[in-house]
């Protein structure tokens, strides 16, 4: 079974037109099959509250679904998130209240930039033509959600980033170190023997309970995945984030769907030490996040160099 997993930014009440709603916290995640393809729709529902959630959103989707329903801070904020974050496949559409110059004027030179326009009534064929991104490579899962299940056990959800896993696959929980074995596996809700990238699955599995699971922690098979408390990045600061950035200040850091506090320990290179480590592939890209800005709350960003 094919999937395609989409980030829906902007106007989020669309969503009840694509699919069916399934997981909601913070992250709020639609899913529907439709001839073979499973397909979701991850929104970061505790966004513009929380900074945290559209980046780890942004992350779990290889393609964009952008809805400008007003031109405001958290529009740009959003922008922003995507630039940095680098996703450059998606679809971008607009109500009719929002000013069309106006929003481009807001996207050029970034990403987003590169995005289809398309007429809202569009969207749907638009999205059914966009074809699935798969990685290969040895299983790497990014969690977004865990917890337990009275008759199952420990239920994990998440998006097999690369490669593919078979039922009674083991894995390392990283960035802990735990095996965990894989008991069995649902896609849609439907159970299979395998699921093979970029599938969204929901895994029953043992060696591990909810409480040893935090959010952006990975399964792997393999050992291309490092974990470390200190990285450097190739760091870039936010042209928009105007405050001076010095060492020993402390921010928190987004890798993938992980967040951390961080301290900076040098500026050039950009070195952070992290308050508990983290699990990464050279070139995740590490976002610096100052969540109590009044204005932009993404300082700066760059690939982890190791």
């Amino acid at each position: 079974m094919k999937s395609i997993n989409y980030v829906l930014l902007g106007d989020e009440s669309i969503a009840k037109d694509f699919g069916k709603k399934g997981t909601a916290t913070d992250l709020t995640i639609y899913d529907k099959k439709d001839a073979g393809f499973v397909k979701t729709w991850t929104m970061p529902t505790g966004f513009p509250e929380k900074i945290q959630p559209l980046l780890q959103a942004i992350n779990m989707g290889e393609y964009v679904i952008f809805c400008v329903s007003k031109l405001d801070k958290f529009t740009g904020e959003q922008i922003v998130a995507l630039d940095v974050l680098k996703k450059n496949k998606g679809l971008l559409t607009h109500s009719y209240e929002v000013d069309h110059e106006k929003l481009l004027l807001m996207i050029k030179g970034t990403v987003v930039e590169q995005y289809k326009l398309v007429e809202l009534s569009d969207l749907k064929k638009e999205m059914d033509s966009l074809e699935p991104v798969s990685n290969e490579g040895d299983a790497r899962i990014p969690i977004d959600h865990c917890f337990d299940v009275k008759g199952v056990g420990t239920v994990i959800l998440g998006k097999v980033a690369q490669g593919k896993i078979k039922a009674y696959d083991k894995l390392k929980l990283l960035p802990k170190g735990d095996e965990v074995i894989i008991k069995s596996i649902q896609m849609h809700d439907d159970p299979v023997e395998e699921a093979v990238s970029p599938a969204r699955v929901g895994l029953a599995v043992k060696g591990v309970v909810s409480d040893d699971v935090q959010r952006g922690d990975q399964l792997c098979i393999g050992d291309g995945i490092h974990v470390m408390q200190d990285v450097a990045l190739d760091y870039l600061q936010n042209k928009f984030f105007k405050d001076k950035v010095a060492e020993n200040q402390t921010f928190l850091v987004n890798i993938g769907l992980q967040t951390r506090a961080a301290k900076i320990v040098s500026l050039n290179p950009m070195k952070l030490s992290l308050n508990k480590p983290v699990a990464f592939i050279k070139n995740d890209i590490c976002v610096i996040l100052k969540p109590e800005s009044q204005t932009i709350r993404i300082v700066g960003s760059g690939p982890i160099i190791v």
